[in-house]
């Protein structure tokens, strides 16, 4: 099963924290398949001990001869929100889809995670996620092909003990996706989450320590999920919280050994246990 075919020409796509990972991948991604791509995140300026910023992510895309903007951006901060949206719109006349990936990670017991930690995750996973979208809405109303998408797990069958904070605030971009499936349906506007099984190789699995290349996937699993999932009518595609294999075996695909970082490795479903130990392929 290939994804190459997958064409997103004049639509224009708006994400949050492309300056490296999944959400830089799946800039470059969307803009090689013809979508104009807003790169949004805080990292404007360079910094030694963490690569990469938005303003670079954007002038890859131009030199792979795409088309793409940049704009500083604190989820947090409706503002800065609502000043974003304005920008694409003024540069791309609208916006089609909506990719919520910017996140904060904190993976920790609730004596290690004090309250303002606890706001943090909430405010930048959940709200900005809910901000973002919220902006967004009236212009995705003008598209005939919208979609948003959230970066969350699948709702819990059970608590999640040694990590309340972290997982209550990506529970709770699943369970705002989820609703607003409902509440948008009459707009004919699909709201899904989408959530690895495996880790992702990024700057986060290396820096929290998230096993070794062995056990992770590269980012192209999640760009070629997106793209499956932006391909279908919102009107029918809508409400689901995806795992990414789950999404691929659905157009097709039934080897995922490409994928791996390391030739040759099986990587565990480490990333879908981590909110569900009981999780099997």
């Amino acid at each position: 099963m290939s994804f190459d075919d997958v064409d997103f020409e004049g639509r224009t796509a708006f994400i949050t924290g492309t300056s490296r990972g999944i959400g830089k991948a799946i800039a470059l991604d969307l803009a090689d398949r013809g979508a104009n791509v807003v790169s949004t995140g805080k990292t404007v300026d360079g910094r030694e001990d963490l690569p990469g910023t938005i303003v670079e992510t954007t002038e890859e895309i131009r030199e792979r001869g795409g088309d793409s903007i940049w704009c500083q951006l604190d989820v947090r901060d409706d503002d800065s929100v609502q000043t974003a949206i304005d920008e694409t719109v003024d540069a791309f006349g609208g916006i089609d889809f909506v990719v919520n990936n910017a996140g904060a990670i904190h993976i920790a017991g609730f004596e290690d995670t004090p309250p303002k930690r606890f706001d943090l995750l909430m405010d930048v996973n959940a709200r900005g996620a809910y901000a973002t979208t919220h902006a967004a809405l009236p212009h995705l109303r003008e598209s005939d092909r919208a979609h948003v998408v959230t970066f969350s797990p699948p709702m819990p069958a059970r608590p999640a003990p040694g990590k309340v904070a972290y997982a209550l605030s990506k529970y709770g971009m699943t369970f705002i996706a989820q609703s607003l499936a409902g509440e948008l349906a009459a707009d004919d506007i699909g709201v899904n989450a989408l959530w690895p099984v495996t880790a992702i190789e990024s700057e986060a699995t290396r820096h929290f320590g998230m096993g070794t290349p062995e056990d992770w996937r590269t980012p192209q699993i999640m760009c070629d999920a997106v793209a499956e999932l932006f391909s279908r009518d919102p009107t029918d595609c809508t409400g689901n919280a995806f795992y990414d294999e789950e999404l691929l075996a659905d157009a097709g695909v039934d080897d995922f050994s490409p994928y791996a970082v390391v030739e040759g490795s099986d990587p565990g479903p480490m990333s879908a246990r981590l909110f569900d130990p009981d999780y099997e392929r």
